[in-house]
């Protein structure tokens, strides 16, 4: 799993930089507003609800701002009504990409991806191109020195899929998006509190990136796609190579 760690690691630093501007606020109150317009408003009913909340808390969205956008999708509130997209492409050397978007405009977010697409040397292709790639789960990531047996010990009543060990030696505990806040609750419980957790799509198999290059034009393509306002969420089968990260960090 060395591409999921690497992307991981990507992912979230991305997220605190844009949580510091305020940038992704937009996108988590609409998703919290959609998960509870669909699955009602108890997050302990709705594993989407659940997992919006604490993205939205871990990204230091006020709880107030958190229970007024669902508050608002589980009264059907008036509003525009977001119809959920998930396009696939490819951007540069074939690298798989999946966004999912939520939008009001069908053919204006269907021209921006395409934009985003084509001026990044990627492309759109057609439904089920890349999705075979993906699958949904939840994930998280346990601090350095937890032992196998203790998360093992903590989780086995809340039924995760599996434990993974990363290559730096973490442990990561993969769930149905289901049994995310399940098992998210009772590792909190055990004390084992972890260091990232996220439900979304995981590629099943990953693209080396080892040309420097190469991998920030795979970057430049998911920043344009994550900054289009309509898009929810980026995900790649990119594994980038110990240079590419170094460059990233540098």
């Amino acid at each position: 799993m060395a591409g999921h760690s690497k992307w991981a690691n990507i992912k979230h630093r991305k997220a605190a930089q844009d949580a510091k501007r305020g940038k992704i606020f937009n996108k988590l109150i609409r998703e919290l507003t959609v998960a509870a317009r669909q699955g009602g408003g108890e997050p302990e009913d709705n594993p989407r609800l659940r997992a919006a909340i604490d993205k939205a808390l871990a990204s230091n969205m006020p709880k107030d701002t958190v229970q007024r956008a669902v508050d608002r999708g589980a009264g059907h509130t008036d509003g525009d009504e977001m119809e959920e997209i998930v396009y696939e492409g490819y951007g540069p050397e074939g690298v798989a990409v999946l966004v999912e978007a939520m939008t009001d405009n069908r053919n204006r977010t269907v021209s921006e991806v395409r934009h985003a697409f084509n001026k990044q040397g990627g492309n759109l292709g057609t439904s089920g191109s890349v999705a075979f790639l993906f699958h949904k789960q939840g994930r998280l990531t346990l601090p350095a020195g937890v032992e196998e047996e203790a998360a093992m010990e903590a989780t086995l009543a809340a039924e995760p899929e599996e434990i993974e060990t990363l290559e730096d030696g973490r442990l990561e505990v993969v769930t149905t998006p289901e049994r995310f806040g399940a098992v998210k609750d009772a590792l909190v419980e055990a004390g084992i509190a972890p260091e990232a957790s996220d439900v979304g799509l995981f590629p099943d198999t990953y693209t080396r990136i080892d040309d420097v290059d190469l991998g920030r034009r795979v970057l430049q393509l998911v920043d344009r796609l994550e900054d289009l306002d309509d898009v929810q969420n980026v995900y790649t089968n990119a594994d980038f190579d110990d240079a590419i990260m170094d460059e990233l960090h540098s």
